[in-house]
């Protein structure tokens, strides 16, 4: 439940957040813009191929590597909180059918099933 989220993130965490912050920006487009077209003309002072490939293929592929993981950390973190959230939804949704269900006995059903739902993403991966 959202009361029971301490709200504390660990160092990784924070970090993860905060690269995930800046990457989003479009300076950093322009940054990636600006490294590749630094790279293509140095093509005439490394002269040799392979290496002037190499250099560029290592660095966009520890670049790539490093922010999937950076990034894969801050997405699951955020659809963790939206879970959250609609689980919050849906429970007080539930509580509130169960007052109206003697005005009204059809929601019973419905109030069972949502509150079955409650929580799913967990009995899902299992």
């Amino acid at each position: 439940m959202p009361s029971a989220v301490s709200g504390r993130l660990s160092i990784f965490d924070r970090f993860a957040t905060r690269v995930g912050d800046l990457t989003a920006h479009a300076w950093f487009f322009a940054f990636c813009v600006v490294l590749v077209l630094v790279w293509a003309p140095s093509f005439l002072v490394l002269g040799n191929i392979d290496t002037w490939q190499l250099i560029i293929n290592t660095a966009t592929t520890i670049i790539t590597f490093l922010l999937v993981a950076l990034l894969q950390n801050t997405q699951k973190r955020s659809d963790d909180a939206v879970q959250h959230k609609l689980n919050a939804i849906a429970d007080a949704l539930a509580d509130l059918m169960e007052q109206l269900a003697d005005q009204r006995p059809e929601l019973t059903k419905d109030r069972k099933e949502l509150q079955r739902a409650v929580g799913l993403e967990t009995k899902e991966g299992v």
